[in-house]
């Protein structure tokens, strides 16, 4: 028998068949008990998850298949699991693990909670994994790595943490990576350059630090590159030229620098471009121009310098260019008039001069165009008015002159129009009445004058109406009466006559009237009473007289009154105390009269007529976090010990009698001048006016005695104490000049006249310093014991004998050889010596000669403010509450050189480095060498003084100096306080949308862990809100130190608006300055 047959009639017979059949049997047996296995878990899986309902009476798990979101392959197994509406259940409670076979899994927006498992990344089928917006927390697994089928990967708005796994790096066939809108921390991996297939990556909205590494420039079919609002750092990486097919670019919003690479240039599919709100600098690159594909170009809060390239007119399908809060110069490229397709133009915080080209009247698609905060000139072209699509219009904060051309009456559209400090004159054009579409119109900080044009009642949809500071006359017509929808009516610093019109009551959406510096007189109209969304009312400033209306009782959402500086008589309401809401009430300089109480926050009736004593019960009905001034009445009896609870505290000029109570030590600022008080003064009041003719300081003094038995004491007292106190002046004198004599005689041999004259007088509370000790304490100013050099001289600490340490400031030698100097020391020296607040550096003694300068002040332990906020070390002690108290003690002295000197004294270089703290971290203002007297029957004109970036900007066109240029340089400080560093890239943007829509937590500093403290957010939001408040363009805007240090005593109320959702534009906004009590002057 051959092989061949062998083989066939026993391999192949029957009975082998039969063998092969059973074989077969066993195997497919075994798949199908497997595959039911695979089934009955992935059954379990979803009857546990509780994810859907399986309660309905035609639920029935083997029709799985059919259920909502699931979809299974030929077997039965699920292969897809999409899920689009929520149940809000943890992720966990579905055993993914289980479904051997998922190929997709997307549950999106489903309120899903939890982390997501490590066991994800046994999925080794899956190819879509979808899990945004959700509320996931945790990290992001790195055994998402393991999926190398996987495609799509998106797990966008959650709240993940931690870094992003390298391990990313190894999904090959990835197209599609959305991490964005997480709190993501640590580097971008540089492994994420390995995804060759890569089209889509998106990591923005996280906290990302490191730089941008150039392996991204490595996945060439990359179209859709998104980083920003992140903390990256380091320069724009070249590499990303090599995106030959990227279409859409966001590094915005993160702290790069350096250059624009020329290289982007290269990208010929971009159509998006926005690279904003970084540190970028130098010029905007030629090779921009060969972007012939973009649309959206925004280059904004940068520090780009250079011309506006007239190259840009030939990107012709641009439809959004934002060069905003740059520093760039030069005019306006005509050029930009090419852009037919421009929707969107905002070049404004820039330096850009000349005039408006009229060629921007050709953009007819043009809806948005900004171009406030320059230095543009000329007259407001009349062909603006051809751009009848346009929405917005902001040319506010220019030098623009001319009238306002009546062809603005066109844009039939318009919804915001701002014009604001310019030099605009002539009438107001009748044409705006035509502007029906209108919500927001500023004209105010100008030189326009005539009437207030009735049309103006025909802009039924305004809701902001902004005409303050310009020289408008007449009467407020009875028009307005018409804008139902007005929320804010401010008109003040004008010449307006007559009647408040009693139409003014047909407002009721108002919120905010401010009509206030006018010469309107007459009666208060009752109809002010139907105002009730009322939350600020001034009417200070005029010529208003009668009595306040009772219907004001109907005010109860009013915050601000401000009626001071009227002819108001009478009492005022009984009813005001159903007020509840009301914080500030301003009444000075009227002649009212009563008391009453009520329960404010910060009270002014002072100049009036008030009579009678001060009750103690009066004061259970107030808000001891109060500001309370009844000066300058007729108010008599004793001090009431509940004053004591008061924050400040102004009673000068009444008929006060009897003691100083112990219990005023409590208030911080305490003015009790010009009264009839007695006896001793406590010696716990250190921030204290006390004018008396019978107080004194001793407390071994015992209090005069009323009786007439004395009256021949007190005349034997009136004779002896002057002679006393001269007799002590000229032994003090002689001590001086014997001193002045020795001095001499060391620095110079017999020489005692010198160019400047000789003053030497050093003095402390023990009167025991003497010039020797303080060379021998410094070994004659030895760089031993400098603690600081600055540009004028250097700072030495010094232990005297008597274990007292000062601080000594030795001005350089050759100083004493320029008279400006001489006058700026004379000046720190008089400044000094006439004023005692707590929070303003204490001098202890100066040496003036032409050898020899130097000062000596009370020793601060932390040095200056700037050096704390430098370091990284001392800014981490530096917390919260220490940087609260420290702006407030700022405030507080600005607040008392300003208002309650004698002369207002205005410091002129407010800065982080002219205020210094001392070990337990209080604040002291230094430095009045450049301080200065106001006269206010002078014009104040002087030279430039202070520091960089602190300085007010109309004293760029202006050399008129008043206390405005305080508040603003204020506000720089608060400001860079909070942030920890200088806010100069945030000042320059403020008017860009960009940096308004940027949130209170990423101006903080970031060194520090955001607040938890609801108090200490409280107060943060206050001063942010305060400190954007002083910042104002227009310094009549700003408010006074007074009312920001009022507001700082009052009591904090609280947010509706979640802390990480305040922005910049809200901190700017009036609803905000009203809740916290910052009203304009």
């Amino acid at each position: 028998m051959s092989l061949k047959k062998y083989l066939i009639s026993n391999f192949f017979g029957p009975k082998m068949w039969m063998v092969f059949l059973l074989i077969c049997g066993l195997v497919e047996g075994t798949q199908s008990a497997t595959m039911t296995s695979q089934l009955q878990m992935e059954a379990n899986a979803i009857l546990n998850s509780g994810w859907w309902n399986t309660s309905d009476a035609n639920f029935n798990i083997s029709n799985r298949c059919n259920w909502h979101g699931i979809s299974c392959n030929d077997a039965g197994s699920i292969i897809a699991i999409n899920i689009n509406y929520s149940l809000g259940n943890e992720l966990a409670t579905l055993n993914l693990s289980t479904f051997h076979n998922l190929e997709s899994l997307v549950i999106r927006p489903f309120n899903l909670y939890g982390t997501i498992p490590k066991e994800i990344g046994h999925l080794s089928k899956l190819t879509h994994l979808d899990l945004s917006n959700n509320l996931l927390i945790g990290l992001v697994p790195p055994s998402l790595g393991n999926l190398s089928k996987l495609t799509h990967l998106d797990i966008s708005y959650n709240k993940l943490v931690g870094q992003v796994p390298h391990s990313l790096g190894n999904l090959s066939k990835l197209t599609h990576l959305d991490l964005s809108n997480n709190l993501l921390a640590g580097q971008v991996p540089p492994s994420l350059g390995n995804l060759s297939k890569l089209t889509h990556l998106d990591i923005s909205y996280n906290n990302l630090v490191g730089q941008v590494p150039h392996s991204l420039g490595n996945p060439s079919k990359l179209t859709h590159l998104d980083l920003s609002a992140n903390i990256l750092k380091g320069q724009v990486p070249h590499s990303l030229g090599n995106l030959s097919k990227l279409t859409h670019l966001d590094l915005s919003a993160n702290i790069l620098k350096g250059q624009l690479p020329p290289s982007l240039g290269n990208l010929s599919k971009l159509t998006h471009l926005d690279l904003s709100a970084n540190i970028l600098k130098g010029q905007l690159p030629p090779s921009l121009a060969n972007l012939s594909k973009l649309t959206h170009l925004d280059l904004s809060a940068n520090i780009l310098k250079g011309q506006v390239p007239h190259s840009l007119g030939n990107l012709s399908k641009l439809t959004h260019l934002d060069l905003s809060a740059n520093i760039l110069k030069g005019q306006l490229p005509p050029s930009l008039g090419n852009l037919s397709k421009l929707t969107h133009l905002d070049l404004s915080a820039n330096f850009l001069q000349g005039h408006l080209p009229p060629s921007l009247g050709n953009l007819s698609k043009l809806t948005h165009l900004d171009l406030s905060a320059n230095i543009l000139k000329g007259q407001v072209p009349h062909s603006l008015g051809n751009l009848s699509k346009l929405t917005h219009l902001d040319l506010s904060a220019n030098i623009l002159k001319g009238q306002l051309p009546p062809s603005l009456g066109n844009l039939s559209k318009l919804t915001h129009l701002d014009l604001s400090a310019n030099f605009l004159q002539g009438h107001l054009p009748p044409s705006l009445g035509n502007l029906s579409k209108l919500t927001h119109l500023d004209l105010s900080v100008n030189f326009l004058d005539g009437q207030v044009p009735p049309s103006l009642g025909n802009l039924s949809k305004l809701t902001h109406l902004n005409l303050s500071v310009n020289f408008l006359k007449g009467q407020l017509p009875p028009s307005l009466g018409n804008l139902s929808k007005l929320t804010h009516l401010v008109i003040y610093g004008n010449s307006l006559v007559g009647k408040i019109p009693p139409s003014i009551g047909n407002l009721r959406s108002l919120e905010s009237l401010e009509i206030s510096n006018n010469n309107i007189q007459g009666f208060l109209p009752f109809e002010l009473g139907l105002l009730k969304n009322l939350t600020t009312l001034d009417l200070s400033h005029n010529r208003l007289n009668g009595n306040l209306p009772i219907s004001l009782k109907n005010l109860t959402q009013l915050i601000y009154l401000n009626c001071s500086y009227n002819f108001f008589t009478g009492f005022l309401p009984y009813n005001f105390d159903q007020l509840t809401k009301l914080q500030v009430l301003l009444l000075s300089r009227n002649s009212i009269g009563g008391i009453f109480p009520i329960s404010l926050k910060t009270l002014d009736i002072s100049h009036n007529l008030l009579i009678g004593t001060l009750p103690s019960n009066l004061f259970p009905f107030i808000d001891y976090e109060t500001s309370m001034d009844l000066s300058h009445n007729h108010i008599s009896g004793e001090i009431p010990s509940e004053l004591g609870y008061f924050q400040q505290l102004t009673l000068r000029n009444n008929n006060l009698t009897g003691t100083i109570p112990q219990s005023l030590c409590k208030v911080i600022y305490v003015d009790i001048s010009y009264n009839c008080l007695k006896g001793p003064i406590p010696n716990c009041l250190h921030t204290t006016k006390i004018e008396n003719s019978d107080v004194c300081s001793f407390n071994q003094f015992q209090p005069w005695s009323p009786h007439k038995k004395n009256n021949k004491l007190k005349h034997i007292v009136v004779i002896v104490i002057p002679i006393l106190i001269i007799l002590v002046i000229v032994f003090l004198l002689l001590i001086c000049l014997n001193l002045h004599h020795n001095s001499s005689k060391k620095l110079h041999g017999n020489s005692t006249k010198t160019k400047n004259g000789d003053m030497f007088c050093i003095w402390n509370y023990d009167g025991m310093i003497a010039y020797d000790d303080i060379i021998k304490a410094t070994e004659d100013f030895d760089m031993r014991y400098c603690i600081g050099t600055g540009a004028y001289g250097s700072v030495y600490k010094a232990q005297l004998p008597s274990g007292k340490v000062v601080a000594l400031k030795k001005l350089h030698g050759y100083e004493a050889e320029v008279p400006s100097f001489d006058e700026s020391f004379r000046n720190e020296v008089r400044i000094l010596t006439e004023i005692k607040h707590k929070h303003i550096v204490k001098l202890y003694g100066f040496c003036l000669h032409k050898r020899i300068m130097f000062l000596i002040y009370q020793y601060m332990d932390r040095g200056s403010l700037f050096s704390v906020l430098y370091d990284d070390v001392e800014a981490l002690q530096f917390k919260w509450r220490k940087r609260v108290n420290t702006i407030k003690g700022v405030a507080f002295a600005l607040s008392y050189l300003h208002h309650d000197c004698t002369a207002p004294i205005v410091h002129r270089d407010v800065s982080t480095s002219n205020i210094l703290l001392n070990s337990e971290w209080q604040a002291s203002v230094c430095d009045f060498g450049t301080a200065r007297l106001l006269q206010y029957d002078s014009s104040n004109r002087t030279i430039v003084a202070g520091t960089i970036g602190y300085i007010a900007p109309e004293l760029a066109y202006t050399m008129a100096v008043n206390e405005k240029c305080d508040v603003y340089s204020f506000g720089v400080v608060a400001l860079e306080t909070l942030a920890g560093r200088h806010p100069g890239d945030l000042l320059s943007s403020l008017q860009s949308t960009s940096t308004q829509s940027v949130k209170l937590y990423q101006v903080l500093d970031q060194r520090l862990p955001l607040p938890n403290n609801e108090m200490v957010i409280r107060n943060i939001i206050h001063f942010a809100v305060v400190a954007f408040a002083c910042l104002n363009v227009n310094p009549r805007s700003r408010p006074t130190m007074k009312c920001v240090s009022q507001s700082f005593v009052t009591k904090l109320p609280r947010l509706s608006i979640p802390f990480s959702e305040i922005s910049v534009q809200q901190l700017m906004s009036e609803e905000l300055k009203a809740l916290f009590y910052i009203a304009n002057p």
